[in-house]
Parts: C-alpha cells; structure tokens; sequence
C-alpha cells in the first residue's frame, strides 16, 4: 500500500471514530425508549457517511480481502438495519432487539475501523463478526416485512428493499 492510501486510511479513521461516537449516543438515547424510534433515521444516515467513505477509498484499494471493503459491507447491513428500525410501529420488544443488534454492530464496526490501516487486519475482522450475531442479524432481517424501506426516502414503487437476499449477499462478500 502507498503511503498516500496509508494517510487516507488513517483519515478516514479518525473521521469514522468520531462517527461511531455519534452513532453509539444515538443509540444510548434510543435504547429502551420506543417512543425515539425516529432517531433510527438518524443513525442510519450517520452510519451510511462511514459507508460511503469506505466505499469510496475501496475504489483505490483493489483488494477485496482489505478491511476497507468489509467496513463498507458492514456498513451497509447498519445501515439497513437502522432505516427498517426507524419505521417500526407498535412493537416495542422488537424495536428493543434492533437497537441492542445495533449498539452490538456498531461496537464491531468501531473495532474493524480500528485495523483498517492494519496489514493484518483482514485476519482481526474476520474474528470480530460472531456466528451469534449473524444469527441474529438474519432473524431481524426476517421479521422486517416488505413495507419496509432500505432507505429514508417517502416509500414509493421504486424504492430500494433489503431483502433476505441482499443481507445474504453482504454476509457473503463479508465471508460468512
């Protein structure tokens, strides 16, 4: 790696953490509140700026085992995660399991941010993501039904699902 990708990456990460700080107060300010659900959005459209930073520095990087693809993979399932969960109504014990998988993604996301600049970090991130929490994460997926959007725009014909399909892709690219 160049030094020029080494300072974009350790830029990128100073500005993630700081990110993944917000992110984590959204969280604690929602968790255990249903009536905060709209900060869900919130989170999403925070954690889609660590996505698109990593989806943008992944074009330089054409390694597909460095760490900078799986961050912006993971992400991406946040991401959805977090604009489904903004949209619940009338289900509190569910709208409490999202926010828990959340704070759990997002401290995973703080630690795969962590060995973004490391050589050996692919090897580190693959043990950070949980078999445990996969499962978890395609439960939630599952119960999330079409009425769901992947994004915060007003719903419309066109309007992007993350479907079963897609987080099974993206657990697929990220090795699961």
């Amino acid at each position: 790696m160049e030094q020029q990708d080494g300072e974009i990456l350790k830029d990128f990460e100073i500005e993630s953490n700081q990110l993944i700080q917000d992110l984590l107060d959204i969280l604690e300010e929602c968790e255990d509140h249903f009536e905060r659900v709209k900060g869900l959005e919130h989170y999403g459209q925070t954690v889609d700026r660590i996505m698109g930073g990593a989806q943008s520095i992944a074009l330089l990087i054409p390694d597909q085992k460095h760490v900078i693809h799986k961050i912006a993979d993971y992400a991406a399932v946040c991401k959805a995660v977090g604009y489904k969960a903004s949209q619940i109504k009338g289900n509190e014990g569910f709208y409490n399991i999202c926010v828990g998988l959340l704070l759990d993604a997002t401290e995973t996301l703080q630690s795969m941010v962590a060995v973004v600049n490391d050589p050996q970090g692919q090897g580190k991130v693959q043990g950070l993501i949980k078999p445990q929490f996969i499962d978890r994460l395609r439960w939630v997926s599952k119960q999330f039904s079409g009425e769901f959007n992947a994004s915060v725009a007003v719903q419309s014909s066109g309007q992007p699902k993350l479907g079963q399909e897609d987080i099974d892709e993206l657990l697929k690219k990220l090795g699961f």
